[in-house]
């Protein structure tokens, strides 16, 4: 089986929808996805992950299942070095982030205090115990670390999402820290991340990612990746985002 998950197109916050850019991003990422088969489509309840969604399903004639455990993994937490407000789980500075080893370990990145405050383990639970209900349905069925292929398949199935929610899917998947994948890979808007199964033993499967944060559709088109969700590649540059 074969995952595609996809971050929505330039988001538009405030509208909770696309920009010009964006909608340009997810015509194109609707001429990618048309010449595929697809199983099934799902999408988050957010408007810019529906926005992006609806090119590729008018181009196909096809419809999506709404999931709410799709919506972006927006847990507000209180991180130390900003009292003022509360910030989003995967926007902190990489000096103190990575002073916390268990961080780092996938059993033990959610005992610090400052996330079992803001109940973050809870909602990653509730995200991938929907997800692995959704796998189940398609014939895997998580044991352990893998699953087993019940009824194992060639189907292909796409999930309209988000950069964090994306991050807490392949976590689970691969078993490592969400924190890692939140502070050290970027997802930029409408790429594609592909993951398969590999059942090297009957009856036994695991999935591993082939690609991640694809932007092939951009470039064929000459259409430059939105910035978003980056910060500045060195500090001072014009343009870029420091905090």
């Amino acid at each position: 089986m074969k995952l595609l998950i996809v971050r929505h197109a330039e988001p538009d916050y405030e509208r909770d929808s696309l920009t010009e850019k964006g909608w340009r991003e997810a015509r194109y990422l609707s001429e990618r996805i048309a010449d595929l088969q697809v199983r099934d489509f799902y999408v988050s309840p957010l408007g810019r992950a529906k926005d992006t969604a609806s090119c590729t399903l008018e181009k196909m004639g096809r419809t999506a299942v709404e999931c709410p455990w799709l919506r972006e993994f927006a847990v507000p937490i209180q991180r130390p070095d900003v009292p003022v407000r509360k910030m989003v789980t995967w926007d902190w500075l990489p000096q103190d982030w990575t002073q916390e080893p268990r961080f780092f370990q996938p059993e033990q990145w959610w005992q610090p205090e400052v996330l079992q405050q803001a109940h973050v383990k809870e909602e990653y639970d509730w995200v991938v115990e929907n997800f692995d209900a959704l796998l189940k349905k398609h014939g895997y069925r998580r044991s352990g670390a893998c699953y087993q292929a019940v009824c194992a398949n060639n189907d292909t199935l796409v999930f309209f999402c988000h950069f964090g929610v994306e991050c807490v899917l392949l976590s689970h998947l691969m078993g490592v820290s969400p924190m890692v994948l939140w502070h050290g890979a970027c997802a930029a808007p409408s790429s594609v991340t592909t993951v398969v199964t590999e059942e090297r033993r009957k009856g036994v499967a695991a999935f591993r990612v082939n690609s991640f944060g694809d932007t092939a559709h951009l470039y064929c088109r000459k259409e430059p990746p939105s910035f978003a969700a980056r910060f500045c590649e060195c500090y001072g540059n014009p343009g870029e985002r420091v905090d």
